[in-house]
């Protein structure tokens, strides 16, 4: 597991334990003393699985959830709690939490979290590379081969194209070949999917 966990608790002895849990498993672990260490260190911080206490003084683990949230980091959350609150476990989950966790935290149930979590991690990473290479790949294109994509990705003919721009069919099929060259498919439906996934981007 490449990307790193990142522990945040208030309890010295919780975050050694499992801090060595983890590391006898491999998994690269950063430990926080609470919320603010953590939000301080955030900016120089690579994506990773976070563990989160949900009772810790100043700011609560849901509170760093909702924090994390507004500022557009979602990254995979596994929340522990020496309390069986159920409430506190609903919003950990509508917060984007992957799993919830009693103390003493079985082992096994912390690792299985976040290899879930690292496998999220893994599956949009790998959807962002498709999103960059998706608008590079549009980048190539020149405003009225844009204009003729977007008519395209709206299922438009090439006749009904070359109406709506006002020139032949012979040059909208001119540029559907420029672009089919530029995109590396001439097939509608494919063309259609990298329009929408570009559009689609944050």
């Amino acid at each position: 597991m490449s990307a790193p966990v990142y522990l945040v608790d208030d309890d010295a002895a919780v975050r050694d334990a499992l801090s060595l849990l983890l590391s006898t498993v491999g998994i690269d672990v950063r430990t926080f003393a609470g919320p603010e260490d953590f939000l301080s260190a955030l900016p120089k911080l690579k994506p990773g699985c976070l563990i989160l206490d949900i009772r810790m003084p100043a700011i609560s683990g849901l509170k760093l959830q909702e924090r994390l949230t507004a500022s557009d980091v979602a990254w995979p959350t596994v929340v522990i709690s020496g309390h069986g609150d159920i409430e506190a476990c609903r919003k950990a989950f509508r917060n984007g939490a992957i799993d919830f966790l009693s103390k003493p935290v079985d082992e096994q149930d912390l690792i299985d979290a976040i290899q879930k979590g690292q496998s999220a991690l893994g599956r949009a990473a790998e959807a962002d590379a498709e999103r960059r290479e998706t608008m590079a790949l549009l980048s190539g294109l020149t405003p009225r081969e844009r204009e003729v994509l977007s008519l395209v990705a709206r299922g438009f003919a090439t006749r009904d194209i070359a109406g709506a721009l006002e020139v032949s069919p012979r040059t909208v099929e001119s540029h559907r070949a420029a672009i089919g060259a530029k995109l590396g498919t001439t097939s509608p439906a494919e063309m259609t999917l990298l329009w929408i996934e570009a559009d689609s981007a944050p």
